[in-house]
Parts: C-alpha cells; structure tokens; sequence
C-alpha cells in the first residue's frame, strides 16, 4: 500500500469520529442523517471497515464537512477532546457505598475502559467474570482497599498498584475507611 492510501486509512476514521463529536452528534444521530446504518459508522471510525465511496459521501454530507477536510493532518493534532467534571457519566448503583465515574469514551467500552471509584468505609465492588482473557489493573489514590480475583487476595495501601485476572468472580472492597482507586479493564483483544 502506499503511504498515501495508508495516510487516508488511518486519518479518515479518526477525523469523521471528531467531526461527528464535535457537532456533538450520536453514531444513531449520523446514521439517522446519512442513511448509513449506525453499525457501519461505528466500524468506519474504529478502522475496522473501509467506506465505499457512496457511504463516505453520504457521511460527509451529513456531518457537512467535504472529503478534503477530513483530510487535513493539521486539524487532526489541533483537537484535545474534554469532558468536564460536570459531565463526567457516575454510576452509584452498582456494588455497596462506591460511586464509579466513567473516564473512558463510550466507544471504548468492552476494550479499554478506565474508572474513577470512591469507596465509603464499607464500600465493595464485587464482578463476575468479564469476558475471557480480561484483566484489571488498580492503583489506591486514597485509603486501603483488599482486592480478591479468584482464590487470590491481596491488601493495597495508597500508591500501590495491583494486575490481576478479571475473568474470574473478583472484588474490590474498602478496609475500614473511605477509599479511592484508579481502574482500568482491558478485555483481551
């Protein structure tokens, strides 16, 4: 392949995923203006699927930019995506006394997805297995926490950091007072 059809393999999916974000558009809303099923669009922006030149036409005239827009490197590495902490997505009905709030973009879901979890003293997290070969990786900002994954347990002070399986039933629950973790999922790819 040659680097520019690499160039455009690679930039095209990104900028119609920032052209799309930045009309603050759903992958449903696009489908719904360009007529390309919203399955199609999502593979299109993950790289997972090259769009026919019908299929790039619509999704260009939907989101209203032209194909060399798209294309400009320039505009790709002038965008630094931010979400306030007003509108950071918290889950607080999942596990005892723990507030979860979502770090990750939703198009990461089931692949990369990283967490920001408050523990009250009595708080827990308890999982069943997430799909095969996945793993969670933890570090304790505040607070003491016990990780179990498995049969395997371990006590964590702040600072520590722990890797461990997660596609066996596995916990993470307060020692004695309130805790924070960092937590990333990585499913297996």
């Amino acid at each position: 392949m040659t680097d520019s059809a690499d160039t455009i393999l690679h930039t095209l999916p990104a900028r119609l995923k920032e052209a799309r974000k930045s009309q603050g558009l759903s992958l449903e809303a696009v489908a719904n203006l360009s007529g390309v099923s919203r399955s199609m669009v999502s593979q299109i922006e993950r790289g997972e699927s090259s769009p026919t030149i019908a299929t790039l036409w619509n999704l260009t005239r939907a989101l209203n930019v032209d194909f060399a827009g798209l294309m400009d490197q320039r505009a790709l590495t002038d965008v630094i995506e931010t979400t306030r902490a007003s509108e950071v997505p918290t889950i607080d009905n999942i596990g005892a006394g723990c507030r979860i709030q979502i770090l990750s973009s939703p198009d990461q879901a089931g692949e990369h997805e990283v967490y920001d979890i408050h523990f009250t003293a009595d708080g827990r997290l308890s999982s069943k297995p997430h799909a095969r070969g996945a793993v969670e990786m933890l570090t304790v900002l505040e607070g003491r926490v016990h990780v179990t994954s498995g049969s395997a347990t371990s006590e964590l002070r702040v600072g520590d950091t722990a890797r461990y399986a997660a596609d066996v039933p596995h916990e993470i629950a307060a020692m004695a007072a309130n805790a924070r973790i960092f937590l990333i999922v990585k499913s297996a790819q």
